[in-house]
């Protein structure tokens, strides 16, 4: 694998020909590597089912002061890929208990298996809706329970399923953005799920008119990479199963990426509004990275069709470079497509796409060894580390 690729150099070209000329300052190329984890760092993961809802918000501070394996594991991966900027899905939201700094002191600032330990000096993470109690009957079990089905993301305590960003650059606080509490009703075209059978909606008139468009949230981290401002869109959309034939997650899915499509394409984006009171998409020639799980695939019958491909094909996106493993073809060997997968489940879930503009693409993959390789064994289950494999992407700002 190679180091992680942070260096800049400042570059100034001289006009000299005796003439007493400006001075032009111009900004040198940086190249960085970025990656994205869905590290599976919530009670799902240490606790037996029957205690996610009652003991679940105990589950990963638990975890930390055991120095649980599977977490060393995740700390040894992040330390080997070294990536300058990591997007962490399903790491559990505990405001009060410190995580993301329990889990940088004691696990990423500490070697794992002799990996050189890596420090970041910033860090983002912020509210999600999975887990937020919902006063309605979600799922329409007759209950109002409002855990699992009934929060407005799927989770059985506030925070479940949870995210974060570090970062070896700063992050313009201010600037950035976040979308939590954007109304699925509010996005154009809204793919509002209907009763099987009928016209009628799947969510009563008071549910729909409250319902978050995010099952965690959608944020637009704003990072200075040395002189560059580059945007990190990060999301992790709900997963397009769990529900019947009025397919409310497919659907959800379907637009949760949608909203990116619609953030970066400059087009009557005045319906966008953030959960500061900002309006609007992004700007237009801005560089920036869409990171996350994205739980779609070209290849799963369980997304509504064209879901991934409004990000792959979007011309302000380059979406035809693929990260690839070895390990993941070894996973499926009948399938070609599976050096492309980031999931133990056979298929490909997440995402590092970067911008068209400003930026290009030197390099990337997906941590995955084959058997009887270095590290195999920090893949071999979900309870090694996570059931999705960390993906990195090496780009040069420009």
């Amino acid at each position: 694998m190679k180091p992680a690729l942070a260096s800049v150099v400042a570059l100034f070209v001289f006009a000299s020909t005796g003439c007493d000329m400006p001075k032009k300052n111009v900004q040198a190329p940086v190249t960085l590597r970025v990656a994205t984890f869905n590290v599976s760092m919530d009670a799902s993961n240490y606790l037996a089912a029957e205690d996610w809802q009652s003991k679940g918000a105990e589950a990963l501070p638990q975890a930390l002061e055991d120095a649980h394996p599977q977490i060393r594991a995740i700390a040894e991966i992040i330390q080997h890929i070294r990536p300058d900027i990591l997007v962490l899905n399903e790491f559990d939201y505990l405001p009060q208990k410190n995580v993301l700094q329990q889990f940088q002191q004691q696990f990423l600032a500490v070697s794992q298996n002799g990996e050189a330990p890596i420090h970041y000096e910033h860090a983002f993470i912020a509210p999600v809706n999975t887990g937020r109690p919902s006063p309605f009957d979600l799922n329409r079990d007759g209950k109002t329970s409002g855990v699992g089905d009934d929060a407005w993301g799927y989770g059985n305590y506030p925070g479940q399923y949870g995210m974060a960003v570090l970062s070896r650059f700063p992050i313009d606080r201010e600037a950035t953005r976040t979308f939590q509490y954007f109304k699925w009703r509010d996005l154009p075209g809204a793919l509002q799920p209907l009763l099987p059978g009928t016209h009628e909606p799947w969510y009563s008139p008071a549910a729909w008119a409250e319902m978050p468009l995010s099952a965690k949230s959608h944020w637009d981290v704003k990072i200075d990479v040395s002189g560059y401002a580059l945007h990190l869109l990060v999301s992790h959309p709900t997963p397009p199963v769990f529900d019947g034939e009025e397919n409310r997650n497919g659907r959800r899915n379907f637009d949760e990426i949608r909203f990116w499509q619609e953030y970066v394409s400059h087009l009557d984006d005045d319906f966008i509004y953030d959960d500061q009171g900002r309006r609007g998409g992004l700007a237009d020639e801005q560089r920036f990275v869409i990171a996350g799980d994205l739980n779609a695939s070209v290849e799963s019958a369980d997304n509504i069709p064209g879901a991934i491909a409004q990000l792959l094909e979007h011309p302000a996106i380059q979406g035809s470079f693929t990260p690839t493993s070895a390990g993941g073809l070894e996973n499926m060997p009948e399938n070609p497509q599976a050096v492309e997968h980031t999931a133990s489940w056979r298929k490909r879930a997440d995402y590092v796409l970067p911008s068209s503009y400003g930026i290009r693409i030197i390099d990337g993959g997906v941590f995955w060894p084959r058997e009887g390789e270095a590290k195999a064994e920090l893949v071999e289950s979900r309870e090694s580390s996570s059931d999705h494999r960390l993906v990195w992407l090496d780009i040069q700002l420009r």
